[in-house]
């Protein structure tokens, strides 16, 4: 959730999110380095980022901030991986890939605006995509991956210093949020790959905290955006059924949730899932 947004089992009131760039379908990034963009209809993937917008303001009752899309950076949309905000403060993140290290510039502005308090990371040797840190409520897993390295979670762990951090390895996809997010307080939904589920074991036997998981059978499902609303309790976006329909089917089980099914096949075609769109906090007052 943006890095760290609310927090798993905390209030969230407010979402950034950022447009969808016509560069996007020829210049986005993609994990093996080939085909950038390829195939993605940039009409079908706006939509569908419209949906997604809509059912954060519109359905699940965010106080929404929109910036449009940059030409100059084709993956601006994805902007999860430029800051990681918990509680009050905002931790601009230094991208793994250079490429997208000058869309933090933006996402610093208006997270200042916002109230946010702001600290840049400054070293040039750290690396640190939002989509790699994992903030459970309690705790914050980093993953070390192709975008993220030791001194990048070195520096979270330094600025978020309540909070016990701890490092995992991730390979075989992107980020360890690929495969990996909170789908409720003390509840982790997990990809049923031996990668995804490895991972898994190993946070759990890094952590003095006890979390159920939901498992489910496709990796990608995994991605799923859990929010705390009052007056609307457990919120959780995830995958359609048209996409994942096994997946799915174990959303459903989750009694006393608002289930907001949103698709993602375009954006997915760029390795982005359902939390790298948005950064999600709770403004101080």
């Amino acid at each position: 959730m943006a890095g760290a947004g609310a927090g798993a089992g905390a209030v969230c009131s407010h979402a950034l999110v950022r447009g969808i760039p016509e560069s996007l379908a020829g210049g986005a990034l993609r994990r093996n380095g080939s085909d950038a963009g390829s195939g993605v209809d940039t009409a079908r993937a706006r939509r569908e980022h419209q949906l997604y917008v809509e059912a954060l303001r519109d359905r699940v009752g965010l106080v929404v901030t929109e910036l449009p899309a940059d030409e100059a950076h084709p993956d601006c949309v994805f902007v999860e991986d430029t800051a990681v905000v918990c509680g009050g403060t905002a931790l601009i993140a230094r991208p793994g890939a250079p490429s997208r290290r000058g869309e933090v510039t933006a996402i610093k502005k208006v997270l200042s605006e916002l109230g946010l308090n702001i600290v840049e990371m400054t070293d040039e040797t750290a690396t640190l995509d939002g989509g790699d840190i994992l903030f459970t409520g309690k705790e914050f897993f980093v993953g070390l991956s192709e975008r993220t390295n030791q001194r990048g979670a070195e520096i979270l762990a330094d600025v978020f210093k309540d909070y016990a951090v701890s490092k995992v390895s991730v390979s075989g996809a992107l980020h360890l949020k690929s495969f990996c997010t909170m789908a409720g307080p003390d509840l982790i939904a997990i990809g049923s790959s031996d990668q995804a589920q490895k991972t898994l074991m190993n946070m759990q036997e890094m952590s003095e905290h006890h979390y159920e998981k939901l498992t489910l059978p496709d990796n990608e499902a995994a991605n799923c955006v859990y929010l705390n609303i009052p007056n609307k309790g457990h919120v959780l976006l995830h995958r359609t059924a048209e996409e994942f329909p096994d997946s799915a089917k174990e959303f459903a089980k989750l009694k006393d949730y608002l289930l907001i099914p949103v698709r993602n096949t375009e954006l997915a075609k760029v390795d982005g899932g359902l939390t790298c769109c948005s950064i999600l906090f709770n403004k101080p007052v």
